[in-house]
């Protein structure tokens, strides 16, 4: 199982904050906002992951996550030169999907839940294409689904004026290798974009999509303004001084996972064993 992490754009609502540091690199309380949507990709499968990100940050990434070895991880790299919308990403990882299965992440969403791994299976393991909806109370912001009666998706509006529910598409998304025959022949929208819902609307007229709804047992968080980026860091200190257990932590992830062992979660922890990060790590090994 393959899955791209999009880590681009310009972070304009988060300026100036984005004038020196990548969105996708700053830190949603103790950890680069990029840890959230990378270990939901993990707890997935996915082990061979593509970054993709803006050319003046591809060094950054690299000194961040390496070739991603440390994790049990295949971690590449691809430059977007411009912001072309979402669905732009399986032009410029096309090469990268080939012919397998691939899961599309927003690398400033973050989403928690008990079953997220479950769902998040689900969405590797299944045929066409699998999107998650949330019930938001300002659906307008976002792309849209209509359900009927029988709770099968009949329409994906991106940004309505008069949205037709309140069920909005997340960031997270699972797909065939059909994907990038289907984002290659859209076209651009108004604003010059390759739009992810256009994708998603092309695979529901031939009855290849499935919509998975994430009820009140999830949250579903993006970080892309000031206030959505404090309510997100809020959200994960309030969850970790509850519970004690991290959210979001790619050597937590591989070692439950069994991308790494015993050995290689000490190898870790080492160098920064000081640190509260690594005392979480060591309690974990410790605990078995």
């Amino acid at each position: 199982m393959k899955g791209i992490v999009l880590s681009g754009g310009s972070g304009t609502r988060l300026y100036p904050m984005t004038r020196a540091a990548n969105k996708q690199l700053l830190p949603v309380y103790n950890k680069p906002m990029v840890y959230y949507p990378l270990t939901t990709l993990m707890l997935a499968g996915c082990r061979e992951i593509l970054l993709v990100v803006n050319p003046a940050d591809e060094e950054s990434y690299r000194r961040l996550f390496g070739d991603g070895k440390q994790w049990g991880l295949e971690i590449r790299y691809a430059v977007q030169p411009k912001p072309g919308g979402i669905a732009e990403v399986f032009l410029v990882g096309r090469d990268f999907v080939a012919k397998d299965r691939v899961g599309l992440i927003l690398g400033d969403n973050l989403f928690y839940g008990d079953s997220l791994p479950a769902v998040a299976e689900r969405g590797a393991m299944g045929s066409g294409a699998m999107i998650y909806a949330y019930w938001v109370s300002d659906p307008s912001a976002y792309g849209v689904v209509e359900f009927d009666a029988a709770g099968q998706p009949i329409s994906i509006v991106e940004k309505p004026k008069e949205p037709k529910s309140n069920w909005a598409v997340t960031g997270l998304y699972f797909y065939d290798a059909d994907v990038c025959d289907v984002a290659a022949h859209i076209p651009r929208s108004a604003r010059g974009e390759l739009e992810i819902s256009d994708v998603n609307a092309h695979y529901l007229k031939q009855g290849r999509l499935t919509v998975e709804k994430l009820g009140r047992g999830y949250a579903w968080l993006d970080t892309g303004t000031p206030s959505s980026l404090l309510r997100a860091a809020q959200f994960v200190e309030t969850v970790e001084d509850r519970q004690g257990l991290q959210i979001g932590s790619p050597e937590e992830v591989a070692w439950r996972k069994g991308y790494i062992d015993d050995a290689g979660m000490e190898k870790l922890i080492q160098p920064i064993r000081d640190s509260e990060y690594g005392k979480y790590l060591q309690r974990l090994l410790a605990r078995g």
